[in-house]
């Protein structure tokens, strides 16, 4: 009887063990399913924040996001309220993977040849421009004009949940498309900040942060893969942005483009390795009785071995594709929703609401992120195909673009954040491009929704 129990025991766990191996994803599938995933929590979190800031719990949702958290001592203290540690401090590492994410695609995604690359970076572009017209159209000349960056921003979290609804429908390059389009319109979002919402330059701090990145570049060179040096000198460099006046999150993106790509180990030495240390693994089993097979901690030649494994694998890994993997969870699951959180609380009341429509701020976001986006995604992307610069990804078709430039227009976490710098003085023009950004976010999700479902046929 014991015997047939373990006899089962081990079956169980062998096929537990090749599920577990048929489950391995490649780095863009696992950046979509935890992407795709951490929409539903987002969406929540956004939902929760206005449901708090239009009940009684407000004041004290207020009063805590506002509590001061200091850090440092002596000369050096940061003081900063909790907003303000979410927004500047733990966005960094949101904008840390965004830039490894930026190198990925670069190295080996949509963007790493240049005729491939043509098409997302030009539709990602027509995504910006247009729609920062849409919103000067209503604003050139008032007192909310500084708000044109709000609609340029994609959230691509929210993108990949409503694509996710739609299953099998939708092809694989076409996600592909969107991906890359998210992106290149997130490095742009982050050109945008720095540029164009930078009030004041110290130049002392500003060549701190500059000397950092050179020891970055530096450390890169040198062929140092831990990553303890980026993380201290990454710190450094956003401490340095904090001071300089330069928005401190391209700090993030900055020192995720100096992380290495390429694998230490040499493929074919790591090949032969590995089936060496596997014979010899092989050999402590087959030394032992069949009762030993799960029980490592007897063995320790099977520990040293297993180490050793562990060391080669880590050697051949790549610190970026290691890094996002390790970190997206924290954003995507963490630091996202939290930002969500802390700034989708928009107090909304309905006898004003009339009136919150009708101004320049949220007609101008509801605008570019509407019919914008779609307009300059559509529009850049049928003029690089038609005069020959690039093509369609297999499979593709132009009303799928379409639907692709409408959920371009789901803005969410990043216009939110433009959104805060561009009015940091006005609660009140703030609130109206928030409730822009949500309004628009839900009908251009219904809208992309809608027309990839009438333009992809359903697939087995």
């Amino acid at each position: 009887m014991g015997k047939q129990y373990n006899t089962d025991c081990s079956r169980e766990s062998r096929r537990l063990f090749e599920r577990t191996l048929n489950q391995a994803m490649s780095p863009l599938e696992d950046f979509v399913h935890k992407a795709t995933s951490s929409g539903i929590l987002l969406i929540i979190c956004a939902v929760l924040a206005i449901g708090i800031a239009n009940s009684p719990l407000f004041p004290l949702y207020d009063e805590i996001l506002h509590t001061k958290i200091t850090v440092g001592g002596g000369s050096f203290v940061l003081s900063l309220s909790l907003h303000h540690w979410i927004n500047d401090g733990l966005m960094v590492l949101f904008f840390f993977v965004v830039g490894l994410e930026v190198k990925r695609e670069m190295l080996i995604g949509e963007l790493a040849n240049f005729r491939q690359a043509v098409l997302p970076i030009s539709a990602a572009i027509g995504g910006m421009a247009v729609p920062a017209l849409c919103y000067l159209v209503f604003n050139l000349g008032g007192d909310g004009v500084d708000g044109w960056g709000i609609p340029m921003a994609t959230d691509i979290a929210f993108a990949l949940g409503v694509i996710a609804m739609l299953g099998k429908r939708v092809p694989s390059p076409l996600v592909a498309l969107l991906l890359a389009i998210a992106i290149v319109d997130d490095l742009g979002a982050v050109l945008v900040i720095a540029v164009f919402y930078t009030d004041t330059i110290h130049l002392g701090a500003l060549l701190m942060a500059v000397a950092c990145l050179l020891i970055l570049i530096g450390v890169n060179k040198a062929g140092v893969r831990r990553p303890l040096p980026y993380g201290i000198f990454g710190i450094l460099m956003w401490l340095a942005m904090l001071k300089s006046g330069i928005h401190a999150t391209l700090a993030g993106v900055l020192t995720a483009l100096t992380v290495p790509a390429s694998s230490f180990c040499d493929a074919g030495l790591f090949a032969d390795r590995m089936g060496e240390l596997a014979g010899d693994f092989r050999k402590q089993i087959a030394s032992e009785g069949k009762e030993s097979r799960f029980n490592i901690l007897r063995n320790v030649n099977k520990q040293t071995i297993l180490l050793s494994m562990e060391s080669i694998v880590h050697k051949m890994e790549s610190p970026l594709l290691r890094m996002e993997h390790h970190l997206h969870v924290w954003v995507s699951f963490f630091i996202v929703p939290l930002f969500a959180l802390a700034n989708a609380g928009i107090p909304i009341d309905v006898s004003t609401l009339g009136t919150v429509l009708q101004h320049p701020v949220t007609l101008g976001v509801m605008a570019g992120l509407i019919f914008g986006k779609v307009a300059g995604i559509f529009l850049f992307s049928w003029i690089v195909v038609k005069a020959g610069w690039s093509k369609l990804p297999t499979g593709v078709k132009f009303p799928q673009v379409a639907g692709v430039g409408l959920l371009g227009g789901i803005g969410f976490t990043m216009s939110i954040f433009i959104g805060s710098l561009a009015f940091p003085s006005d609660p009140e023009y703030l609130v109206n491009a928030k409730i822009g950004i949500v309004l628009a976010s839900l009908m251009a999700g219904i809208a992309g929704y809608l027309c990839l479902l009438k333009t992809t046929e359903k697939r087995d």
